[in-house]
């Protein structure tokens, strides 16, 4: 399917509807630079137009005038007018094709933003019922409206406990792995390949460290969390000099959370957790993301089920009470069976938060390659899937608390956080509504800066670790500009 529009900012709004209708079907989508462009050739093959004016939208499906709509003029805002253009689109092609979608008209990968505005609104009426709302106004299903006001209102009363406009939270990269998998599109490089240069990379980080301490000497460190990567490919004792460097740059007064993301059973030992421990980590995650032998060989993972086993028992042992752990559904050759057994095995470990995510497919991936040579194709439907995740989530007293969807998510689900009371991650809530700056240190790292206004301005780190260690100065003077116009 060729579709042109001709307003380039619903560009992305209009191709995810468009996936989730027409899965089997490849989309691509023109505006007007691009048919004068590079895309030239598809102009004779366009099927569906939609031409947005001042006095109205029009839609044309394979050249029949179907519907003319309001125009933006009849709106206050331009995203108001989205809201009701995607609300319009969305019931023509329900219409035309006969299917609806759970996730109704949102498209963006932060529904939880608009619950907690829907939320909000609540307040000043108690008559007004917010699962109504996202379905009247968002065309969302019952499950869905429901799944979303529960994680809102969780993630409101984390919320309450913080002034999280006074503070900052810190994410540190440590973007190297024992392997590479299939589905990974992170900063990620094999350890075996990069060891002679992870001590100069830590001292890349040692100094990015100390200027983020000193720029924010003013402000409360919220939470901080360890991700990458794999950040426990480091040994105990690069494990214990950037663990030792982190608690001497900064004030660990008003934290409240420290996380690190074990990940992968094959770099987890006894030596590198008591390091961590040591250093008061409260939460790891151990992320077996299968249960299954055949589909961890597969996607790359050089451990088996029984290693993600006693890696948690092992971080049990050590006096870790805060475990996560994370799967993911859509791997391939997977199903209800595999999914099943993945979830009994996770059931008897008993961690105290699980991740249930649905295979986003990313370009940056081995897998989109290895499905093209395979004639893979992923499968379409994981609610049944998704349903058995969130039952065993209910057997073990996890509660939703926070939500997230990507692009090219596989059954055009969404990725949700499971958590025991006390043991919610609170990283992951600030990371996802964005509520608060986070600066972001390490090769490929993002920080967020988030000013007064709720404007919010991104700064990337390069990704190659030989070209970020040489050029830290550089990454540090990023910061430094953004930094001063908070």
């Amino acid at each position: 399917m060729v579709v042109y529009i001709n307003l380039q900012s619903f560009e992305y709004d209009v191709l995810a509807l468009l996936n989730s209708f027409f899965m089997s079907k490849k989309i691509v989508i023109l505006t007007d630079s691009s048919l004068e462009s590079k895309k030239v050739e598809f102009q004779d093959q366009v099927t569906h137009r939609i031409r947005i004016e001042d006095d109205s939208t029009k839609v044309e499906y394979q050249g029949s005038h179907f519907e003319s709509w309001k125009g933006m003029h009849s709106f206050a805002t331009t995203k108001e007018y989205k809201y009701y253009f995607k609300r319009q689109y969305y019931r023509y092609f329900a219409n035309i094709t006969g299917k609806t979608l759970e996730w109704g008209s949102i498209t963006g990968i932060r529904p939880t933003k608009i619950a907690l505005q829907v939320l909000e609104k609540a307040k000043s009426s108690e008559y007004f019922d917010p699962v109504s709302e996202l379905e009247e106004e968002y065309l969302l299903s019952n499950r869905k409206a429901n799944l979303l006001v529960e994680v809102a209102s969780l993630e409101n009363k984390l919320f309450q406990t913080v002034d999280l406009s006074q503070g900052y939270s810190l994410y540190i990269g440590i973007p190297f792995c024992p392997t590479t998998c299939l589905y990974c599109s992170f900063t990620s490089y094999p350890i075996h390949r990069y060891e002679s240069m992870v001590e100069q990379y830590l001292d890349a980080l040692i100094l990015e460290m100390q200027y983020v301490a000193s720029a924010f000497k003013d402000k409360r460190l919220t939470t901080v969390y360890i991700g990458g990567g794999t950040p426990t490919t480091l040994n105990p004792n690069q494990l214990e000099r950037l663990l030792g460097a982190l608690k001497d740059c900064f004030d660990w007064g008003n934290v409240l959370e420290f996380c690190v993301e074990a990940g992968r059973a094959d770099s987890i030992t006894r030596d590198k957790l008591v390091v961590l421990k040591r250093y008061g980590v409260e939460r790891i995650s151990v992320n077996p993301q299968t249960m299954n032998d055949q589909t961890l060989k597969l996607i790359g993972r050089n451990h088996t089920s029984e290693q993600a086993i006693e890696a948690f028992q092992l971080a049990r042992e050590v006096g870790f009470s805060n475990i996560n752990m994370d799967i993911i559904l859509g791997l391939p050759g997977e199903g209800i069976k595999e999914v099943e057994k993945t979830l009994r095995e996770i059931e008897k470990l008993h961690p105290d938060s699980l991740t249930i995510h649905s295979l986003a497919l990313k370009r940056a991936s081995a897998m989109v390659d290895w499905m093209e040579k395979q004639n893979y194709q992923i499968v379409k439907d994981l609610q049944d899937e998704m349903d058995l995740g969130i039952e065993a989530a209910k057997r073990m007293n996890l509660n939703p608390y926070y939500l997230y969807r990507q692009k090219n998510m596989a059954g055009n689900l969404e990725n949700i956080g499971f958590a025991k009371e006390g043991c919610y991650g609170f990283y992951n809530c600030i990371i996802m509504e964005e509520l608060q700056t986070v600066i972001a240190l390490g090769a490929g790292a993002v920080s967020k800066f988030v000013f007064g206004d709720g404007r919010i301005e991104r700064c990337d780190n390069i990704k190659d670790v030989t070209l970020y260690t040489n050029q830290i100065l550089d990454m540090i003077q990023r910061k430094k500009l953004l930094v001063e116009k908070l």
